[in-house]
C-alpha cells in the first residue's frame, strides 16, 4: 500500500493519496484546487488516479472538478444529506455517488464509507483496510472535518457564515450521534484528519498531523463527553468567528468551481496602465509587500495583504469576490500568490505589477507606526480612537483600556462606527493583522491613522493597564 500526505500550510489543510502498487491505482482524498502535486506524484509512481471527497468544503476550493474535467479522473462523492447537499456539476463526468456502507476499492486497498454528519449533513469518512497486505482489520480512517487531533468539526459554520438559522444546534446533535460510531472503531486505528492547527473549522485543532482512535478517546474533550445536552452546549460555546468567505466556498464547491486554464498572469509594466486600473472603480489593488514597505509608500486605495502564512485566510475575509484584482508582487512570488488566491476561489486576478514600478509613482500614500510608550501617552485622549481588530476571545481575555473592538473580518462593515475626526490607532496581537487593518481603513478614507505594530502583546509586556 502507498500513502502520501499533502499539506497546505496557509489553509492548514491535509489531502491524501492512497495507492496500490500491485494494480497501479491511486485515490486522492479531499484534493486541493492546485492538482499538480497529485498528477506529478501519480506520474512518478505509475498510478492511475481517482479522487474522493469527505464533504462539500467551505474553507477552500476543491480540486475534484479540475481533476475530473481536465484529467478524466473518476470521482467518488457523497450522496448523503437532502437535496440542498447534492453536487450540481456532475453531468457528463465519471462519478460514483456513495452512501453509508459503500465500498471503494483502490486496487487491493478497501475504503468503507461511514456517514458522519455534524459538520455538514453530507459529511462522510473513509475507513481504510489494506486487504492487499493481508489485513482483516482497518488501519485508519480519513475523517475530513469530522474528528481532528484534539477537537472535532464545528457545526455552526452554515448558521454564522451563511445565515442558515437553526442548523448549528441540529448539526451539533448529529455530531454527537456520529461520534458514537467513531467510538466503536478499534483503538489502534489511525486518524487522518482534514485539517490541523490554524484552521477555522474547529476551536482548538492540534498541530500533530495524525492520531489514533484510542488517543482521541482519552484526550479529545468531545469524545469524553457522554451527555448529549452538555456536549451540544460545549461544542457551540466560544466557536471562533466564521470567515465570511466560507459561504462563498460552500456555494462554489456545490455548483462547481471554474476549471483553471493555467494561463500566465500578465505583468503590467507601465505606471499609466496601473493608474488606469487603480482609478477605474472596478479594481482592487492588493499590495503583497511587507507592512514596513507598504507604510513607506503605496498606491492610494491599495489594501496591504503581506504574503505570509496568514495571507490566504485574510484575503478571503477582506477582499470583494465581485471585483477585479491587480497585485503588487515580486516576480518570484507571483505564482504562489495566485495559487493561494485561487485556493479560496478568488479568480478575478487581472494582472500584476512589480514593486519597482512604485518608484515611478509621484503621489504615493503612507502611514506611521506608534510605539508602546507613544501610545501610553495618548490612548486615553478624547481625540484618539484605538481600534482593536483581534478576535472576540482575544478581546475578552484582555484589552487596552478604552479601546474599541472591531474584529478585522468585520472592519469594513463597521467602519461607519469609527469617528472620522479623531486619530485612529489600529492594533492586533503582534502586528500581522494590524498591517491589513490599517491599510483597509486607509483605503476607506481614514487618513489620520497609525499602526501600533507591537500590538497587545507589547502592551501587556510594557504597558500598565488592562481591561477585561
Amino acid at each position: 500500500m502507498y500513502l502520501r500526505t499533502f499539506f497546505d500550510e496557509k489553509l492548514a489543510q491535509y489531502s491524501y493519496m492512497i495507492g496500490c502498487q500491485r494494480t497501479g491505482e491511486a485515490l486522492v482524498i479531499d484534493p486541493a484546487r492546485d492538482v499538480r502535486p497529485y498528477l506529478e506524484t501519480a506520474k512518478k509512481e505509475g498510478f492511475h488516479l481517482a479522487a474522493a471527497e469527505t464533504h462539500i468544503h467551505a474553507d477552500f476550493v476543491s480540486g475534484a472538478r479540475q481533476l475530473a474535467e481536465k484529467h478524466d479522473v473518476k470521482l467518488y462523492l457523497s450522496d448523503e444529506g437532502d437535496q440542498d447537499w447534492k453536487y450540481g456539476y456532475l453531468d457528463g463526468l465519471n462519478v460514483e455517488l456513495v452512501t453509508d456502507g459503500s465500498m471503494i476499492h483502490v486496487g487491493n486497498v478497501e475504503l468503507r464509507v461511514m456517514h458522519t454528519p455534524g459538520h455538514t449533513p453530507e459529511s462522510i469518512s473513509f475507513v481504510l483496510t489494506d486487504r492487499g497486505g493481508g489485513s482483516e482489520v482497518p488501519m485508519g480512517i480519513f475523517t475530513g472535518d469530522f474528528v481532528f487531533v484534539g477537537d472535532i468539526g464545528r457545526p455552526d459554520l452554515l448558521e454564522k457564515a451563511a445565515g442558515a438559522v437553526g442548523t448549528a444546534e441540529t448539526g451539533a446533535k448529529s455530531m454527537f450521534k456520529s461520534l458514537q460510531k467513531f467510538k466503536e472503531l478499534p483503538e489502534f486505528v489511525t486518524v487522518w484528519p482534514g485539517h490541523g492547527a490554524g484552521s477555522a473549522c474547529g476551536k482548538s485543532l492540534g498541530a500533530v498531523p495524525q492520531s489514533t482512535v484510542g488517543y482521541e478517546l482519552r484526550n479529545n474533550w468531545a469524545l469524553k463527553e457522554e451527555k448529549e445536552e452538555t456536549f451540544v452546549k460545549e461544542l457551540l460555546n466560544e466557536q471562533p468567528e466564521a470567515p465570511t468567505y466560507f459561504a462563498v466556498m460552500k456555494k462554489v464547491n456545490k455548483e462547481g468551481p471554474n476549471v483553471l486554464t493555467g494561463e500566465e498572469l500578465e505583468k503590467v509594466e507601465s505606471v499609466d496602465e496601473v493608474r488606469a486600473l487603480a482609478t477605474n472603480g472596478q479594481t482592487t489593488i492588493v499590495d503583497t509587500r511587507s507592512a514596513q514597505d507598504f507604510a513607506d509608500g503605496h498606491i492610494d486605495g491599495a489594501i496591504n495583504l503581506p504574503f505570509n502564512k496568514a495571507f490566504t485566510n485574510w484575503s478571503g475575509w477582506v477582499l470583494n469576490y465581485e471585483r477585479d484584482l491587480l497585485l503588487i508582487a515580486e516576480d518570484d512570488q507571483k505564482e504562489e500568490i495566485v495559487k493561494a488566491l485561487h485556493s479560496i476561489g478568488i479568480d478575478r486576478i487581472k494582472a500584476y505589477a512589480g514593486p519597482e514600478l512604485l518608484s515611478q509613482w509621484d503621489d504615493l500614500e503612507g502611514y506611521s507606526f506608534v510605539t508602546t510608550e507613544e501610545l501610553k501617552d495618548v490612548y486615553d485622549k478624547d481625540d484618539v480612537y484605538v481600534v482593536d481588530i483581534r478576535k472576540e476571545n482575544e478581546w475578552n481575555a484582555g484589552h487596552i483600556p478604552g479601546a474599541n473592538h472591531h474584529m478585522l473580518g468585520y472592519l469594513e462593515d463597521q467602519a461607519k462606527d469609527i469617528p472620522e475626526d479623531k486619530t485612529v490607532v489600529v492594533h492586533c496581537q503582534s502586528g500581522t493583522r494590524s498591517a491589513i487593518g490599517t491599510s483597509l481603513l486607509q483605503s476607506l478614507g481614514f487618513k489620520d491613522i497609525l499602526n501600533y505594530s507591537g500590538g497587545f502583546a507589547a502592551w501587556e509586556k510594557e504597558g500598565d493597564k488592562i481591561e477585561k
